[in-house]
């Protein structure tokens, strides 16, 4: 284990928890927006549309491969358990050889 991959691996992890989370508050207030609770064009729309600008390179790749299914957007789903599937699964592979 070289010193680059640790940091690598310890800088990467976190990001990648926040790009989860960025995701699904982006779904809820999708949803808030969707069911009226909050108004097409106030604050809660301007938060979104913010996220939805962080996210959307991310999630644009899945949603090519993923169309909508009656008005139904899996891309998110997808996106984060491929993302879970990366920092679980290869990155905790470095930093469990890194700690033993």
């Amino acid at each position: 284990m070289t010193f680059a991959q640790s940091i690598l691996a310890m800088i990467i992890m976190p990001i990648l928890s926040v790009i989860v989370w960025l995701i699904i508050i982006e779904i809820i207030l999708g949803w808030v927006i969707a069911f009226g609770i909050a108004d097409r064009g106030g604050m809660v729309a301007q938060i979104r549309y913010g996220l939805s600008r962080f996210t959307d390179p991310i999630l644009d790749p899945f949603r090519r491969i993923i169309p909508p299914m009656g008005g139904l957007d899996l891309s998110p789903i997808a996106a984060i358990l491929l993302i879970g599937w990366f920092n679980q699964y290869v990155l905790g592979q470095i930093v469990m050889r890194m700690l033993g």
